[in-house]
């Protein structure tokens, strides 16, 4: 059984329709899939359908945008009671938070000399519900500054570049207690990817699990390279953690994250599913 738990679609920041990534999915040989848009749950019912006509698993989702010390965190949400007012009102403020930096970014942009319009980066959100930061960098792609989302955000969009502007987002701790109180199942996604373990060292995961229930982390993904992979599935062994591993797949608009690239243990997929059935 093949199983990839994290992948977008353009409902947040893919370029695939929901029901694109699923025949995808089903193309790619993968049985189980999870769509686990940013801070929204629109495209699961479009997915879910398509799911059932190709004969793919299609798990509901979403990644949740979280941060710690200023810094941003990415919580995969399983399961979760999709109308539970907690968890959707922190998911609107998230959203209307990344919609309203657009002005303060682009204003940096052309500061930089790299101008693109609110018009140019509309022409990129289709049905997201919301503006990111991958939009802009769609923008600045089809206006010629850079050549792909890779180049936008290691020259100006990253956390911390050039063009970057804070948004409001939800203390990890928080979430994880949200994701909970929704009955779902709380997963780290990508934990030491691009120098986060710094902000994540094993004390830390160990005192989110003992404080809060921390379910799993992602273990399996392009941004942890095998000595990361090595370390973080002992530790999750030992704090008994589920250790997942995904894709991170957003369509062509992510290199090197191809559906499938990094699975899920079946035996850790049954004991997501376990959890999610007793919450």
């Amino acid at each position: 059984m093949r199983i990839d738990l994290h992948t977008h679609s353009k409902v947040s920041d893919g370029t695939d329709s929901p029901a694109e990534l699923v025949a995808r999915a089903a193309e790619t040989g993968l049985d189980v899939v999870a769509l686990t848009d940013h801070d929204t749950f629109d495209g699961l019912d479009e997915a879910a359908a398509a799911g059932e006509r190709l004969g793919v698993r299609v798990i509901r989702g979403a990644e949740l945008s979280t941060s710690r010390g200023g810094h941003s965190v990415h919580l995969l949400a399983y399961g979760v009671d999709e109308e539970d007012p907690a968890l959707t009102a922190e998911m609107i403020k998230i959203r209307e938070g990344r919609s309203g930096r657009l002005s303060p970014v682009l204003a940096k942009l052309a500061e930089l000399g790299v101008p693109v319009t609110e018009e140019q980066v509309l022409l990129h959100v289709g049905t997201s519900p919301s503006v990111g930061r991958p939009h802009i960098a769609d923008a600045l792609v089809a206006a010629g500054h850079v050549a792909n989302r890779t180049e936008a955000f290691d020259r100006f969009l990253a956390d911390g570049g050039p063009a970057h502007v804070a948004r409001y987002t939800v203390d990890l701790e928080r979430g994880i207690d949200l994701v909970h109180q929704a009955r779902g199942v709380a997963v780290i996604a990508h934990p030491w990817g691009r120098g986060r373990k710094r902000l994540l060292p094993p004390e830390v995961l160990e005192r989110l699990v003992d404080e809060h229930g921390l379910d799993g982390v992602e273990v399996d993904h392009q941004d942890h390279d095998p000595a990361e992979r090595k370390e973080l599935r002992r530790l999750g062994a030992r704090l008994g953690l589920i250790m997942t591993g995904s894709s991170d797949y957003h369509g062509v608009g992510k290199v090197d994250h191809d559906l499938g690239c990094n699975t899920t243990d079946p035996d850790m997929f049954a004991r997501l599913q376990e959890l999610s059935a007793l919450r």
